[in-house]
């Protein structure tokens, strides 16, 4: 399963560089419409950079909670003892899972609210960009549900300690 979601994880890495790449465009543009002259001020490249952006940071974050490099922030120093660790990831875990999860429900209102609503400049329908938080939220729930799976398992056939 761990190798499937990898493969999965690098389709989106891919997604992400491809976001990235896209987003000099726009930005390009920008830059040399406002700096030199050389073409004219288009307005719907700033949309379209925000578009590609939002989009950059979800995929971005979807492929940083697979990797355990997004919400983690270590106040305490990592546990020695196995079910200490168990007990710090885990609660990392299940927060993000429980974000993840409101990210999801709430995520399909505000995309159903993005329906309703036309960008100014390009006339793209908003739900474009609002689609990303739902799935991003169904997708870290994904991840971090494994990888709180994988903590536990490693936890259940791991050595112990005796004390």
């Amino acid at each position: 399963m761990e190798r499937i979601l990898d493969r999965f994880c690098d389709a989106f890495r891919l997604l992400l560089g491809v976001l990235i790449a896209t987003l000099a465009i726009p930005v390009g543009m920008q830059v040399l419409a406002r700096y030199t002259g050389i073409i004219p001020v288009y307005l719907w490249t700033e949309e379209l950079a925000t578009f590609i952006f939002v989009w950059a940071v979800m995929v971005g974050s979807v492929v940083a909670v697979w990797e355990g490099t997004h919400f983690d922030v270590r106040v305490l120093p990592d546990a020695k003892h196995p079910l200490l660790k168990l007990l710090q990831d885990g609660f990392v875990l299940v927060m993000i899972t429980g974000f993840a999860i409101l990210f999801a429900i709430y995520g399909i209102e505000y995309t159903k609210f993005g329906f309703i609503q036309n960008s100014p400049m390009m006339r793209a329908n908003m739900a474009i960009t609002h689609i990303s938080v739902p799935i991003a939220g169904t997708l870290w729930t994904l991840f971090a549900g494994f990888r709180l799976f994988q903590a536990i398992e490693t936890y259940r056939t791991g050595p112990k300690e005796t004390s």
